[in-house]
């Protein structure tokens, strides 16, 4: 930092912040334990204390801060003792100062915001949501998701569910199609279906009525799996830097997905009590909250091992990959792995068929297919479902493809 910010810095920690002074140290040791530099948490600190001094000035009871007087602050022409400057403070100023206000909220010191309400669900959408945790093993976001997109449905339906008939669904549906991508009304498809026997199952509605809904033609097994070679999914794990936390942690999320063929909502959800590592085993949880347990290989392992040894943070709790800015917090978006996969992809200069984490899956598929590995092998290490799924992964072998080939009919 250059002298003159330092010596900033310091006539703004010299200023008084009155009774709010314990609560800026306090709002100041919050921001280290979430991995914030020095440098960061003394700007914060600086325009808390500033914040703390004006209110004094300006005769504003704690009590009283709120987004009316956070703008009048951030509008002061600054004469407060320790400050130089008599022009406004800055928008990124004020964005410190609006931090430390949210820090004061949330221990019921200061008002705190009201958040936007939520929608308000239906009754029996919400006993739909409970029926699903309970009974189907879905995930939250699946939940949730049905949710929204059924109490999208309802003002077209009616809320006489006793009196829907075929006609009415299908008339609905087919409206969506005109609205919004087949991709989405398929999605919307499936909540109706459940919905519907979550209905029925409780005599809310005519027995079979889910068999009304249409089908959303999508062959998603008619293209050819998207993958890399085996030398590219090298170069993309060499291409993490092990001198940097960041590194560290991207090589060990990329052999995962390149060596198990996890998804990133696996990745997302680990846990250290999942990793067995007398065993080398590694635990998984996936669709339907069925658990596997898969052996975890040398690498994957030697690279789990120096990322919990190295460069996850010292925090509480059991999950294993956080983010490596600050706030620290753990991933918990499937975004946060595909950017790790498309990062590697741009350092590593390749072309790609795409840039998410299922490309290191898909990869990792065709790699044990062509090393000699069955279609049952391979279905294990994926947990699929249904074999159809792993035979998707037969179409890779072209050239053997092109060998038994049929004509095409009056094909000269």
């Amino acid at each position: 930092m250059a002298k003159s910010s330092e010596n900033h810095y310091h006539g703004q920690r010299c200023m008084d912040a009155g009774d709010l002074a314990p609560l800026v140290t306090e709002f100041a040791r919050h921001l280290t334990v979430l991995g914030h530099t020095s440098l960061t948490v003394s700007g914060y600190d600086a325009a808390a204390r500033h914040l703390a001094q004006w209110l004094t000035l300006a005769k504003i009871a704690v009590a009283d801060i709120d987004d009316g007087v956070t703008d009048r602050f951030a509008r002061h022409r600054c004469r407060c003792p320790g400050i130089r400057r008599e022009k406004g403070v800055s928008e990124k100023y004020v964005r410190r100062v609006r931090r430390f206000v949210e820090f004061l909220g949330e221990r019921g010191i200061a008002r705190r915001k009201p958040k936007l309400a939520l929608p308000t669900l239906d009754r029996r959408v919400v006993e739909f949501q409970d029926w699903l945790r309970q009974h189907r093993g879905v995930t939250e976001l699946t939940i949730d998701r049905h949710g929204r997109m059924v109490m999208r449905l309802l003002p077209a339906l009616g809320i006489r569910s006793r009196s829907w008939n075929a006609q009415l669904i299908r008339g609905v549906i087919i409206a969506e199609t005109k609205r919004v991508s087949l991709a989405y009304v398929k999605t919307m498809t499936m909540a109706l279906r459940g919905y519907l026997r979550f209905l029925s199952a409780r005599g809310l509605c005519r027995a079979g009525l889910d068999q009304a809904v249409p089908i959303i033609p999508q062959w998603r097994l008619s293209s050819l799996p998207q993958y890399i070679r085996s030398s590219d999914v090298e170069m993309l794990i060499a291409t993490c830097d092990q001198t940097t936390a960041t590194g560290v942690r991207d090589r060990a999320i990329l052999l995962l997905l390149a060596r198990l063929g996890l998804r990133a909502g696996d990745i997302l959800s680990l846990r250290l009590t999942d990793i067995d590592w007398q065993q080398a085993t590694l635990s998984v949880r996936g669709k339907g909250r069925r658990e596997t347990r898969l052996p975890l290989p040398q690498d994957a392992g030697d690279a789990l091992l120096a990322y919990l040894d190295q460069a996850r943070p010292h925090v509480v709790g059991g999950r294993i990959f956080f983010m490596s800015n600050a706030p620290i917090r753990p991933l918990t978006r499937s975004s946060a792995v595909s950017d790790v996969v498309r990062c590697a992809i741009r350092k590593a200069g390749i072309t790609a068929p795409s840039n998410g984490a299922n490309l290191l899956r898909h990869s990792a598929a065709t790699a044990m297919l062509r090393g000699g590995a069955t279609l049952d092998t391979v279905g294990a290490v994926l947990r699929h479902r249904s074999p159809d799924m792993t035979a998707h992964y037969a179409k890779v072998d072209v050239t053997m493809l092109l060998q038994i080939a049929q004509p095409w009919p009056g094909d000269a």
